[in-house]
């Protein structure tokens, strides 16, 4: 048996390891430096579809309060659903075209794709490895000033606030059912999916098709089904027969679950 001082200083380095772990899980996520400019027009209705697969942001769940992320940050589809807090950085920006103090939360629901003819310091902003959001226009205009066009933000990920429960619209067509996911609080974007029909005792995995859409290459139309998901921060879900027997090809089932 080992000897007590050593038990015991066993144990202070457990704890020790565990509060630097549980204080790094709870440290702040630090601002981060990136560009922003504007799309869609005054009405937004410009940002409807995109790189997501969302079709229309107002019934998405995610109203005007998007943005098209760059390469760097849109990752494959992976963010699509992330929720970022901007700011305007008046310490680089012109006066003239910052609006100070003002925060806005968005949602990722597009993809800035490059333009790699243009230079990434004058029109490019959208090129490897630069960090950007092209926002909808009403929330670029909560920190810029619409003749700047372009302005220096700090960003950083925050947790997404939503209204309701998780979302599914059914797409695709039998043996290619694709699911889009909508609405989607916490972290907002799916680390694994898997599917259930009510025939069924198996969890059968997902694949991601493109952006927010989910694919499965089993036979299920009409079928009463269920979905487990997995967000990007762990927490995960089981929606019991989220999907009523009978359903349609462009049909959109609104749960009563949600994450935190």
């Amino acid at each position: 048996m080992a000897p007590a001082p050593a038990i015991a200083m066993a144990l202070l380095a457990l704890a020790c390891c565990w509060l630097a772990v549980t204080a790094a899980d709870k440290a702040p996520i630090k601002w981060q430096r990136a560009n922003a400019t504007f799309y869609g027009g005054a009405d937004a209705s410009g940002t409807m579809g995109g790189a997501c697969g969302y079709d229309n942001l107002y019934t998405a769940g995610y109203g005007t309060r998007t943005a098209a992320l760059s390469t760097v940050l849109f990752d494959d589809g992976a963010s699509c659903g992330q929720c970022y807090k901007i700011a305007c950085d008046r310490k680089r920006a012109d006066p003239a075209f910052c609006k100070p103090g003002v925060r806005v939360t968005i949602t990722a629901t597009n993809l800035c794709p490059p333009n790699e003819a243009l230079p990434n310091d004058n029109g490019g902003w959208c090129n490897l490895p630069r960090p950007h959001f092209d926002m909808a226009q009403p929330a670029w205009e909560k920190i810029g000033v619409y003749k700047g066009g372009i302005i220096p933000v700090m960003y950083q990920r925050v947790p997404c606030v939503r209204k309701g429960g998780v979302r599914f619209r059914m797409v695709g067509h039998d043996y290619f059912n694709v699911v889009i996911v909508m609405n989607v609080a916490g972290a907002g974007s799916i680390k694994s999916m898997d599917i259930k029909s009510s025939d069924s005792n198996d969890w059968l995995p997902m694949s991601r098709n493109w952006g927010a859409n989910w694919q499965s290459g089993t036979y299920l139309t009409g079928k009463m089904l269920s979905f487990r998901i997995t967000i990007t921060d762990g927490q995960t879900i089981e929606f019991n027969n989220a999907v009523t027997g009978g359903w349609k090809f462009g049909q959109t089932f609104a749960s009563k679950l949600q994450f935190k």
